[in-house]
């Protein structure tokens, strides 16, 4: 079953969709002395106006919404009817599921098929898009292990002292 905890910690096995040709370089962590390099990264960005940042907020809201990852994560990795999802995907009610996976369908990251059988077989899939997100969410998987063991070695040498 994927939980809302496991998604952060189980999109790694999509590192592989992430590696691409360059074979999936290292993200390091940022220290103290890195600071000035990464703002200076940063820097080439450029001026965000209104506009970008809109858009920015808009995607991270997106792939921040609760259910959305667990969902996509499913998807990935081989759920492809309503069952499947609901079983994979721990804590979700059907209503809420058949909710965020039509909102997913919107927004193009998942894909609905429907087949001419009886009983009608209706399947969701991943689609490219929503390959292309679970991809760039790695980076963010990967800040945020090192981050929570940084925080927890903190937190473990204020209760030594």
């Amino acid at each position: 079953m994927v939980s809302q905890s496991d998604v952060a910690a189980n999109v790694s096995s999509s590192a592989d969709l992430a590696a691409g040709a360059d074979g999936g370089a290292e993200h390091a962590p940022v220290l103290g002395d890195d600071l000035a390099a990464h703002r200076a990264r940063l820097e080439q960005f450029g001026h965000i106006d209104e506009a970008a940042c809109r858009r920015f907020q808009r995607s991270v809201e997106f792939a921040g919404r609760k259910w959305n990852g667990a969902i996509l994560l499913a998807g990935v990795r081989g759920a492809r009817r309503f069952s499947e999802y609901r079983a994979t995907v721990d804590g979700i009610s059907d209503r809420l599921l058949a909710a965020r996976l039509k909102e997913l369908e919107a927004e193009g990251v998942i894909e609905r098929h429907v087949k001419a059988t009886t009983p009608v077989t209706i399947t969701y899939t991943p689609s490219a898009s929503g390959l292309q997100l679970i991809e760039l969410l790695q980076p963010l998987v990967e800040w945020d292990a090192v981050h929570t063991a940084a925080r927890a070695g903190g937190d473990a040498a204020r209760d030594a002292g």
